[in-house]
């Protein structure tokens, strides 16, 4: 098999970033490529067209690569809720809850042998696969059961990578300590070093380089710079990096609630990329503000969740707000908590019973073992009729309406998401729906006629577009300070 495996000295080093940059980079050469990681632990997920739930990271590497996504790319979804706990998604679909200590127990034999079978039919499809590991490949209590580094390198017999980040600092010895706990088969397969997030003059770092290069007997193949473009983020640490942008041009804040287990956040990155506003995460202990809308994202574990923000004040400072005339929207496990109650008799998220909720929609949602995903496409009933709106469902629970006279449907099926009739609270299942622009538009304009600003045009093309601007922007940084001719031969 061809492959390219990308390791990690750390988590958030970068990796992900490679693996997308290499997939279009490899694409534009008329390669056919694949991207893949083989255990994902994440939050933000994707269903694709066959209906099957994986990572969002292999997601946008799929796009990257220039194919559809699917189940192969990413055969193992953790996606962790409380309590040392997460709900396993083998092969796209929701297979258990297990706690960490018993999942290698019960789970690793069935990973590995679901990661070889999709790393065979990728083989048999594509002319290169681009892996992605996990963390670090070094973990020297988590080696014997790690499914995500080296083993599949070793399967794959493939060019490994290994990338740091030399912005938090430690890059050397970073690197140094990885390569010494590799095993000698490990370390053998790693052909090139990559220094990600560089800021500063390259000239000053060059003896450094000169001294790794020596110490290790591995190149250097790239020293990449700092990219600052809204990429899509794997999980929410990310959230950590992510600053408040001073944007003159912003005219509308919206406050996004950064629940505890939030749950594709990755839904927001069309609103980031909107010049006219500007996106701020906040603490469920924050002050609430006077911003133009709040947006309560999707969760993990919903009425845990729904639990910090009522004890933390922020469900009745919520109430105040809407009282006062302003505009939230709640989507997936946001809209849930935006109902009268949610009732979970059969303790799926663990406590049974039924939970209050904020009590700003006339909706209960009902939780339930048989999970929700799949693709979806419909049609806008608002703020705007007859727009095309493509989007996928993520969730458990069936949310019932419980007064249709006092709620309008958001969407030619309702049971996807409804408004009041002052149009000021919004809740939905929809992931993706702002990728659609004319209904972005639409629903800012809304905001923005609140404020009285003028409209913006909503015949414009959809995120998809900018998306791929974004990937191949990515792919001319990374191929200009990579030597990607020297890892191919």
């Amino acid at each position: 098999m061809k492959a390219i495996m990308i390791v990690g000295t750390t988590s958030h080093a970068g990796k992900s970033m490679i693996t997308a940059a290499l997939c279009r980079i490899l694409y534009r050469r008329g390669i056919k490529v694949s991207p893949f990681k083989g255990q994902n632990m994440a939050l933000n997920s994707y269903v694709t067209p066959a209906g099957a739930e994986i990572g969002y990271a292999q997601v946008v590497q799929a796009w990257a690569a220039g194919i559809s996504p699917s189940v192969a790319m990413n055969p193992i979804l953790l996606k962790p809720q409380g309590d040392m706990t997460s709900q396993v998604i083998l092969k796209g679909k929701a297979v258990g809850v297990v706690k960490a200590s018993e999942y290698y127990e019960q789970y690793f034999d069935i990973g590995w042998q679901a990661i070889t079978k999709c790393l065979d039919h990728l083989a048999s499809e594509y002319q290169m696969i681009v892996c992605e590991g996990a963390g670090s490949p070094a973990e020297i209590n988590l080696k014997h059961r790690d499914l995500t580094n080296m083993r599949v390198a070793e399967y794959l017999n493939a060019k490994t990578l290994l990338v740091v980040d030399i912005d938090r600092g430690g890059a050397f010895a970073h690197v140094v300590g990885t390569l010494q706990l590799l095993e000698p088969q490990e370390r053998e397969l790693v052909k090139g070093i990559i220094i990600n997030k560089f800021r500063g003059q390259r000239s000053l770092l060059e003896s450094g380089i000169t001294w790794l290069e020596e110490y290790t007997g591995i190149p250097v193949v790239g020293v990449i710079p700092w990219v600052d473009l809204p990429l899509p983020a794997e999980d929410s640490l990310s959230l950590l990096d992510r600053r408040p942008r001073n944007n003159p041009q912003s005219e509308i804040t919206l406050a996004v609630v950064r629940l505890p287990r939030i749950a594709n956040f990755t839904d927001f990155d069309p609103l980031d990329a909107e010049t006219t506003v500007n996106v701020e995460y906040i603490d469920p202990k924050d002050a609430l503000g006077h911003p133009d809308a709040v947006i309560i994202p999707g969760s993990k574990t919903t009425i845990a969740d729904l639990l910090v923000l009522q004890e933390a004040g922020m469900g009745e400072a919520l109430q105040k707000y809407v009282a006062a005339g302003g505009q939230v929207m709640g989507i997936c496990g946001g809209y849930q908590m935006l109902g009268e109650s949610v009732v979970d008799s059969q303790g799926i998220e663990g406590k049974r019973g039924e939970f209050p909720g904020l009590g700003l929609l006339p909706v209960k949602t009902i939780m339930d073992h048989q999970k929700v995903s799949c693709k979806r496409t419909v049609t806008s009933a608002n703020p705007q009729m007859g727009l095309p709106i493509e989007g996928y469902e993520i969730h458990q629970g069936r949310t019932q309406i419980l007064d249709l006279e006092n709620t309008l449907p958001l969407f030619d099926d309702r049971n996807l998401g409804v408004t009041n009739k002052q149009f000021s609270v919004w809740g939905h299942y929809l992931h993706g729906v702002f990728d659609n622009s004319p209904w972005r538009r639409s629903w800012l304009n809304h905001l923005r006629t609140q404020r009285g600003l003028g409209t913006l045009p909503t015949g414009i093309p959809n995120y998809r577009e900018q998306r791929e601007m974004m990937l191949n922007a990515l792919a001319d940084v990374v191929e200009e300070y990579l030597d990607l001719d020297q890892i191919l031969n």
